[in-house]
């Protein structure tokens, strides 16, 4: 997949932004095609090696459909949970890896739900804060929305199934 200046595109394991440049370096004495991507979240620029696009899984943002679709997936019901810690934590890191903005969707539910019910480990904390970080990168690329706009609606979603799920519990104990 070819991509070019101004392409608003999704880097994985790091986020959505817009590629400013392809730029030619020499690198142990070859020379290599590079993505210049800046992060639309934070003043980060990546060099993503053009003939490794495929691999990394750099591809366009999502459409309004998809971006909707993984708005769904926050609303929804959280995943069932691994227990196992080491488990759970890889299984995520693929699904983040992947690139589908709805397996980040799953991903951040379910890191943001269970540290609401039973708080999260130092790494998962990690994981939960980059997750976020990629899924709202793209969510304003789509949406043309501010950082802090994006936030803030990720916070309510959360905030409104968790309550639901409180008063459930309440109810089915008494």
């Amino acid at each position: 997949m070819f991509f070019e200046v101004g392409d608003k595109v999704v880097y994985p394991v790091h986020g959505a932004g817009i590629i400013e440049a392809i730029e030619n370096r020499e690198v142990l004495g070859s020379n290599h095609s590079y993505y210049v991507l800046k992060l639309c979240v934070g003043e980060m620029h990546v060099l993503v090696p053009v003939d490794k696009v495929e691999n990394v899984g750099m591809r366009p943002i999502s459409n309004s459909d998809k971006l909707e679709e993984a708005m769904g997936v926050l609303r929804g019901e959280a995943s069932t949970w691994e227990d196992n810690w080491n488990k759970r934590y890889r299984l995520n890191m693929d699904k983040i890896k992947s690139g589908d903005i709805c397996l980040l969707a799953e991903v951040v539910r379910n890191l943001m739900l269970r540290d609401v019910i039973k708080g999260l480990s130092t790494g998962e904390k990690k994981m939960l804060d980059n997750a976020r970080k990629i899924l709202v990168s793209e969510v304003v690329l789509v949406a043309n929305e501010t950082v802090e706009s994006v936030t803030n609606t990720l916070n309510e979603i959360v905030r409104e199934r968790y309550q639901v799920d409180s008063r459930d519990s309440a109810a089915a104990s008494t």
